[in-house]
Parts: structure tokens; sequence; C-alpha cells
């Protein structure tokens, strides 16, 4: 028997079936796969007669009929047209811009210097209106006193009052740095044109301290307005991005109150988790969530609110609150803003939750932002903001309400401004202005009012998220009817806004 390796090997794996002759060495089997070699064997003298052996000259003879080494088969894989990646599968984009103050003395210089830096902010904003070229036609209002009657003159001023006269004209006082001016809008009669009309119509919208622009002609002490003028947003295409992910967009959540619809929101977070079958394909592209405010419900936010809470501790409001966000996978980052029912500065911008609210929580994906509060999510610029200035804006602006929050939404992009007008809303005496719209969003998003809203203005997506609170008695009996646990959800690849209504999902 031969005693060499290979040889040996080769003659264990015929199992008798096939003997090897003396004549082979292990230098004839070199390199040979020996188990495909030993089954190539067998193969070979299964129909033949007699003695079965394998010696060199038949071995040679079956080497030579080896077939050539296949190489392995390289496969392409081609992803489908349709194929949507889960949102878990993407890596996150964001930035967060935190909106800051230095806190002032409130003396007079102060709010000299809030209201001058808020002025002139907004008034270099004019040199880009669109369709115009007033940047080049701006006149001070020390300036147009020198004019005689019937010269247009164009002024930027901010609105200091706003009267009916006794015709029913509207009246007025424009300042700048220079001095003040008196602002008619004529009441049109019956033949007046359709612009005079509109102009007219435009002039009801003007509120106290907002900043705005004004083409007229000099009239004795009055310039007499044929055109109004806000800083507004440029007209611009929806941006979209490459990642087919959706951002889910939340408010008012109120955790705490006895009307807390904790059932709908733990389904919420099912439904984020996969539980849930509805929906279940839109659920995986939710990459992140912005919520604005309203987080808990507070203490001592209105008279006798401790009859309506559940949770009567705002330390353990904020523990149930966040043990809910620890349901959220961690591939979602969650950015948390304040409102004004948080334990945070009533006065805006409101700084982000501190470790004395969230003590020793700490996940990489939820992350604590100013009200308001910028966040660049996959190139998108989100600005969010809890939105108390709305009932202001609501009650000073015709043709807003709390039905259609989006409206109101609407004014505060045409004057670049979270809230218009002073006073109605507690705001940090500082000499910067940090409630001025300052870049162009891509997303508005707002809450307060408990009331879906959505909308598209030149190119801005408008968002309100509603509640996750039932109808309060003071809702009741405003005769507001909110629309709690029904979350708004924009896919940003395909820029279509969704809402998911967890009262019947």
């Amino acid at each position: 028997m031969p005693s060499a390796k290979l040889v040996q090997d080769l003659a264990g794996r015929l199992n008798g079936k096939v003997m090897v002759s003396s004549d082979i060495a292990d230098t004839d089997l070199e390199g040979a796969d020996l188990e495909a070699l030993a089954g190539q064997v067998i193969s070979h003298f299964e129909k033949a007669q007699g003695a079965r052996v394998l010696d060199k000259a038949v071995l040679q003879e079956i080497l030579e009929k080896q077939p050539e080494e296949k190489k392995p088969i390289q496969v392409e894989v081609v992803q489908p047209t349709n194929y949507r990646p889960a949102a878990k599968d993407i890596e996150a984009d964001y930035k967060i811009r935190s909106v800051e103050v230095d806190i002032a003395s409130s003396s007079v210089s102060d709010f000299t210097a809030y209201f001058n830096d808020r002025f002139g902010k907004l008034r270099d904003m004019f040199g880009n209106v669109r369709g115009t070229s007033l940047g080049s036609m701006l006149n001070s209002i020390d300036n147009v006193r020198q004019y005689t009657s019937g010269r247009e003159v164009s002024v930027v001023g901010m609105v200091y009052d706003k009267i009916v006269t006794k015709n029913g004209h509207i009246l007025l006082t424009l300042e700048d740095e220079t001095g003040s001016a008196k602002v008619l809008f004529v009441k049109p009669s019956k033949e007046s044109g359709r612009d005079m009309i509109g102009i007219f119509e435009s002039s009801k919208r003007i509120v106290s301290d907002e900043v705005i622009a004004i083409r007229g002609k000099i009239s004795g002490p009055f310039i007499i307005a044929n055109t109004i003028l806000w800083p507004d947003i440029p007209i611009r295409a929806r941006k979209q991005t490459e990642e087919d992910i959706a951002i889910a967009f939340m408010s008012d959540i109120h955790v705490g109150s006895k009307l807390f619809q904790e059932k709908q929101f733990t389904r919420f977070l099912s439904w984020l988790n996969g539980d849930v079958e509805q929906n279940r394909s839109l659920a995986a592209k939710v990459k992140y969530i912005v919520a604005s405010g309203d987080l808990v419900d507070g203490i001592g936010i209105y008279p006798d609110q401790d009859r309506e809470l559940s949770i009567k501790d705002i330390h353990k409001q904020y523990e149930v609150f966040l043990d809910f966000m620890s349901a959220i996978p961690d591939y979602i980052h969650v950015f948390l803003l304040p409102g004004n029912h948080d334990a945070v500065r009533r006065a805006e911008p409101q700084p982000s939750l501190g470790e004395d609210l969230i003590g020793k929580f700490n996940r990489s994906n939820i992350h604590f932002v100013s009200g308001p509060g910028w966040m660049t999510l996959h190139g998108l610029k989100v600005l969010g903001y809890h939105g108390t200035s709305l009932d202001s804006i609501i009650q000073g602006i015709p043709g807003c309400s709390y039905t259609k929050p989006e409206i109101a939404m609407t004014e505060v992009l045409k004057r670049r401004h979270l809230s218009p007008i002073y006073g109605d809303n507690p705001i940090v005496p500082s000499k910067h202005d940090a409630m001025i719209i300052d870049e162009v969003p891509d997303i508005l998003h707002m809450g307060h009012v408990h009331k879906n809203g959505y909308s598209d203005y030149h190119g801005t997506l408008i968002v309100n998220s509603g509640t996750w609170q039932a109808r309060t008695s003071y809702q009741v009996k405003l005769g507001h009817i909110p629309s709690p646990a029904v979350l708004p959800i924009y896919e940003t690849k395909s820029m279509t806004l969704s809402a998911v209504d967890f009262n019947t999902t």
C-alpha cells in the first residue's frame, strides 16, 4: 500500500470502492482537490468490468478531463426604483441653532436699543422685497418733511399707533430714527378702483410695533398711501431632500393634565416602533420629531389648575414625559422646545429645558432646544416656535382665527417676526430682538392653539400640530374645538404632508 500522505488521503476518500496503485505518488496529486477527484474516480469506474484499480495512466486521464476552474459569479445588486430604505438605515444629519439673548436692565435706553435693533434689521430686508425697486427709493422721514405736496415718496417705519378717523379713514403714525410721519389710508368710495379698495383692506391688517414700507404722495401733513409692503419672505420652490425620510410634528402634549390623551399617545409610540399595522411604511420613514412646546401641563399656569391635574408635581410631570420619550427608537432624533406651560422663563425667547427639570436624563437622540429654535434636518431649515404670540395676532389681524392657525402663521412670515405686537406677549428685556425671522425657513412649525393647520406660503411649509389634550372647560366656554391626537408627518423627498389620526389608528 502506498505510504505517502496524499495517496493515503485519496484512498480513504475512495472508501474501498477503487484501489490505488503503488505507482501513484504524492507528487502526482499535488494541487488536486482530493474530494472532487475521489468523486470523479468513482464515476470513472462505475461501469468498469473486473478489478477497479486507479493507476498512474488512469489518474492522468482523469486529471486531464478536469473542468476549468469556475470563477465566482459577479452579481451586481441593483435596487428597484421604488426601493425605500427605512429611516433607521439612514444616517442622521442635523444642526441646531438655539436662540439666545443677553438680558438687559430694562432701562429706557435698553428698550430704545431693542426697538432700534428690530427696526434696523427689518428695514434692511426691504432691499430684497419681491417685484419692487423700493430699496433704492427709500427716504428717511425727516427728509420727507421737506418735500412739497404731490411728491411721491417711499418710507420704512415702525407703526407707533393706528386709529380709524370719524370719516372711516385709517391713520397711522409711522416712526424711524429721524422722526415720525402721519400716513393716511383713504376709505374708498363706490367709484374707487380695485387697487385703492385692495390697499385700504390691506391697511386693516397693519398692527402696532411692526415694520412696514409705505409708498404714497405728500398731501400737507400726511402721506396718502397707495402701496403697503411687509418685509416678507421671497417666493421660491419648495425644497426637497434626496433621502426618503419623514419629519413628524407635535406640540401641546400636556403630560400631567387629566385630559392628556395617554392612550392615543401610547398608540403613537407603538406605531413608531412598528407595532401598529396601519401606515407602517410611513412610520418606518420617520427620522426626526419636532415637538414645539407645552410638553407638560405645568403648575400654576392658570387659576385652579390643580383641580385639572393628574400629576401635581412638576418634576414628576417631566419624569413621566421623558419616560415616554425613552420609548422612541434611538434612530429617531427628537427636538424638544418649551412652551408657555413649561417650567422655564415665561418671557420669550425661552431657554431650553435645564438639568433641574430633566435630571440625569441623557439619550443621544433627544435634544433640548430653545423656543424659538432652528433645526437644519437633512438640509431643510425648520423654525420651531410654540406660538404664544398667535393669541395677539388672531385678535389683532382681521381674517385670522383659532380654527385656521395657518392664516396667522402666514402673517408671521410676512412680517418676518414671530411676535410683532409688542406687549401682549412677554419679551425678554434685551438690546437685541431675537424674535426676528432672520433666515427664510423651509418649514415653520407652531402649536399653542390646539388646532391642526397646514399651508404653503412662498415655498415655506406651514404646520400647526394641534395637541394631545382633550377639550378643556376653557375651550368649551370659548367654543373652540381642538383636534387632538392628529400627527402631521412630512415626507421630505416627495414633499407630501400626511396626518395620522391616532384616535382611530
